[in-house]
Parts: structure tokens; C-alpha cells; sequence
């Protein structure tokens, strides 16, 4: 096994990060030596990573981030970097590693307090590995400081510093920032690859695993939860229920209630044992005392995490309500390769018979305009606009689609 196994259907962009992992650890090798570095090296301060959801940038990058601490006795000796198993790939892979730093948005934003220490440190040569590396998984959701703040280090980097940016494209990323970055773009793993990823790794049996990779269209992330989680199984098919039942006012108002409340309550899963275990991190950290009694001068720490955490779970609720839109555009795009005699295959067989009948029952039109609604919906909660809201706007219009 190597860092590499686990990006399904990326060959092409495993090739290229492995080699340029190989140049990097002979840059290393050579500075560490007092040698004249390479000539010629695949290694760049800057990458920026893209590609559909679930496809694996954040994946990718991590891998690429294990594979430059690699630190396995075999590279010494010609092997490649990035065997899974040492110190360095290990704690890379689990984000325990001193000098890989991960940001992620926390609310809808990555804000620029979140960026600033993250920023300082990207100067700094590494602890205890061979690169500083900088890891940002939702770039973006940077807003226009946060991103200044990441340009002006991508310009002017430390000598072992490297930048890993991770956007659905390249259009998503400040033009000042992509054109220091060299680009790799993933595309989506197949249906295929995805169920034999959750076999070999997961241990899912076969028909449960292509199950939910079918479910899920290739989306690596939501096919392992919709594999090994019941309840997110229940939700799904909740939400698949939902077409058949908005046939008045009254039931479209109901069901945007239940799809909004059933995001609640997964985002307030999510959270209550994350939450609890970083509160009781922080307080043991800074003193606390038997009873829970913080010491003085302590209480703006726990006030930022607090806040922190409730930007959180409000980014989680709508992004287990955007898990149910992309499945209702699934549901909706099925009844309209049913109504167009498609032979796209049918994501969602096990809701067949509603299928069926929406699309004897509806035309083509009328789905293509149910799916922009779904589509206007997202833009609406992308705008910030209140969940319940956006969602009442989304079922009136299946109804009357």
C-alpha cells in the first residue's frame, strides 16, 4: 500500500505527483548534503488542485503532502516516496503531522484570522520534517483578504515551503494566485473503481457497495457514509420520497420543514462529539481547574472556539442540505433519461417505481424546471439566504413544476 491507493481513477495525476515527490526528496537530499541541487525538478512551491465534488482534490493533496515527509528507509535507497507506512507519511495522512497545516472553511467563509497564523508560518523553515507544508481545502471560500494574505506568501515562499490549493476550478481561484500554482485537475472516478474502493478498503460487501457508489454518481466521501452509515441511508431515502409527496401547498410547505429539520439534526450529530472533545482539549490546555473553573484571562479563548464551532455547524447544516439537493437532481435526472428513452443508467433503482411514474406523468419540461429550482436553491443558500426559505421557494416549485 502507498499514499497513492486511495485516489480512485487518477492514475494520471498520481504519475505526476509521485515524480514530482521524487524531485522534491532530491532536493532535500541534496541541500542536506551541501550538493548542487537537480537541474531539472517536477517539485514547485504551489499547486492548486481541482476537479468536481468528490473526485478527491482534498485526497490528492494530502497524499502529496505524506508523500514529501515521506521518510521510509527504502527512499534512501531508490524507492519512491510516499510508502504509507512511516512516521512521516502516517501523520501527514491523519493531520497530526507538525509541519503539514491544514485550513479548512469553518463558516461560509475562509476569513482572514483564520489565515494569519497559517500565513506567518508558511515562513518558517519545518520542525521536524523535510517541507512546510500548507494545505487548503476550500480555497475557494476565500474571501478577498484571506486570499491577499495567501498571495503574497505563494509570491515570495520560504525555501521549503509548499502550498496545496483545493477548488472545484480554476475559476474559483484569484487569477493572481492561480498563475503561480501549477494545476492538476481530477475528474470524476468511475462508478466501478468507487465500489471497489469501499470493497478493498472498507470491507462493504459488493452489492452494498455498488449500491451506494451507483447512489452517489462517484462521489469517493458520500459513497463511503451512504455505505457504512444507516442514517444517512434513512435521509436519502427521505429525500428520494420527497417528488411524490409536494402535491399542494400544504405538503411542499411540510416537506421543506422536514428536509430542513433533518439537516439540523445531522449538522447537530456531527458536532456534539467533535465539539465536546476540542472544548475539553482546550480547557485541559489552558489550566482548567477540578469543576471545570478556567483561570483568569481565558475566557475570550473558549468564547473564540465557542464561536468557532457554531460557524461550524451552521457550514454543516447546509452542507447536508446541499447532500440532498444533489440527490434529488440525481432523482429528477433519472425521470428525465426515463422520459427522453435514455440509456444512461439509472442511479436510483431502488426508487424505480417513482421514477417511473413522474415520468409517465410529466414531461420532459416540467423536469427540466424542477431541476433548476433545485438549482436556484442552492444558489440561494449559497447567497446566505435563509435555509427554510430558500428550501419553501424550492418545493413550491416542484409542485407546481
Amino acid at each position: 500500500m502507498t499514499v497513492w491507493d486511495d485516489l480512485v481513477g487518477q492514475q494520471r495525476v498520481s504519475d505526476q505527483l509521485a515524480a514530482a515527490a521524487r524531485d522534491a526528496d532530491a532536493l532535500v537530499t541534496a541541500a542536506a548534503a551541501d550538493a548542487p541541487p537537480p537541474e531539472a525538478s517536477r517539485m514547485t512551491h504551489a499547486w492548486l488542485f481541482t476537479g468536481p465534488p468528490g473526485a478527491g482534490r482534498n485526497q490528492a493533496a494530502r497524499a502529496f503532502a505524506a508523500a514529501l515527509q515521506c521518510v521510509s528507509p527504502d527512499r534512501a535507497l531508490g524507492g519512491a516516496p510516499g510508502c504509507g507506512f512511516c512516521d512521516g507519511c502516517h501523520t501527514a495522512l491523519i493531520g497530526t503531522h507538525a509541519d503539514v497545516s491544514t485550513i479548512a472553511a469553518v463558516g461560509a467563509m475562509i476569513l482572514v484570522r483564520d489565515m494569519r497564523d497559517t500565513v506567518r508560518k508558511s515562513f518558517t523553515a519545518p520542525a521536524n520534517g523535510r517541507w512546510q507544508v500548507i494545505l487548503v481545502e476550500d480555497a475557494e471560500r476565500l474571501n478577498e483578504s484571506s486570499a491577499n494574505a495567501v498571495l503574497k506568501a505563494v509570491e515570495e515562499p520560504a525555501p521549503r515551503t509548499v502550498w496545496l490549493l483545493c477548488a472545484p476550478s480554476v475559476e474559483d481561484v484569484l487569477p493572481t494566485i492561480r498563475s503561480r500554482c501549477r494545476h492538476l485537475n481530477l475528474s470524476t472516478p468511475s462508478v466501478d473503481a468507487v465500489a471497489d474502493l469501499l470493497v478493498r478498503r472498507e470491507g462493504i460487501e459488493p452489492d452494498v457497495a455498488a449500491a451506494a457508489a451507483r447512489a452517489t454518481q462517484g462521489h469517493v466521501d458520500r459513497a463511503r457514509r451512504l455505505a457504512t452509515d444507516p442514517a444517512a441511508r434513512e435521509r436519502r431515502a427521505a429525500v428520494l420520497k420527497l417528488p411524490l409527496r409536494v402535491e399542494d401547498i400544504g405538503s411542499a410547505l411540510k416537506a421543506a420543514q422536514e428536509l430542513v429539520d433533518a439537516a439540523a439534526e445531522d449538522a447537530k450529530q456531527l458536532a456534539e462529539q467533535r465539539d465536546t472533545k476540542e472544548t475539553d482539549e482546550l480547557k485541559a490546555a489552558l489550566g482548567a481547574v477540578q469543576g471545570g473553573r478556567m483561570p483568569r484571562g481565558t475566557a475570550g479563548v473558549v468564547k473564540e472556539l465557542e464561536d468557532m464551532q457554531k460557524r461550524r455547524r451552521t457550514r454543516t447544516q447546509r452542507d447536508s442540505l446541499d447532500v440532498a439537493l444533489t440527490d434529488l437532481t440525481s432523482f429528477y435526472r433519472d425521470v428525465l433519461a426515463l422520459q427522453l428513452g435514455s440509456r444512461v443508467a439509472i442511479a436510483n433503482a431502488d426508487a424505480e417505481d417513482a421514477l417511473e411514474r413522474l415520468a409517465r406523468d410529466n414531461s420532459p419540461e416540467s423536469t427540466l424546471r424542477r431541476i433548476e429550482a433545485i438549482d436556484a436553491c442552492r444558489d440561494a443558500l449559497d447567497r446566505n439566504v435563509t435555509p427554510l426559505l430558500a428550501v419553501e421557494a424550492m418545493t413550491m416549485a416542484l409542485r407546481a413544476g
